[in-house]
């Protein structure tokens, strides 16, 4: 799957297991909100938030790189939810996962967050990506026809 091509809605469908980087506990905010929503849908969700032993009722582990071999080798996207200009941070720490575990598949900036720097990270490593979009509108656009 190459950067450019990459589908939304085939990311949707395709992959189940999802890493969501800032996952928040507080129900207010969309890093709760969305992950929340893709939990009901039959997404499995693994929180990463230094701040939180859980959230949504799932072991939050503090980096992408704290997550334990076993559970790292199902992840198939990673979801940001950290401003624009940490986008690169998390782009290396997402292909130094791969480097590792031989993942994700896909790197997803929700709505609102692009980064040049990381999209050139992430194309570097081999990693398809989708900036500037959230996976509950497209789920809701792709999967449920809504």
């Amino acid at each position: 799957m190459s950067n450019a091509s990459v589908s939304k809605a085939d990311v949707l469908k395709r992959y189940r297991v999802i890493a969501v980087v800032g996952a928040s506990k507080n129900p207010e905010k969309e890093a709760h909100a969305v992950p929340a929503y893709l939990k009901l849908h039959g997404y499995t969700i693994i929180p990463i938030n230094p701040t939180s032993q859980e959230v949504l009722g799932e072991k939050a582990y503090g980096s992408l790189l704290d997550i334990p071999p076993q559970l790292a080798k199902q992840v198939d996207v990673v979801e940001v939810f950290r401003p624009s200009e940490e986008l690169p941070e998390v782009a290396k720490q997402t292909a130094e996962f791969k480097r590792r575990h031989g993942r994700p598949f896909v790197f997803w900036a929700q709505l609102g967050l692009e980064n040049e720097e990381a999209k050139k990270i992430l194309a570097e490593s081999g990693i398809a990506y989708v900036m500037n979009a959230c996976m509950r509108i497209e789920h809701q656009k792709s999967v449920l026809n809504l």
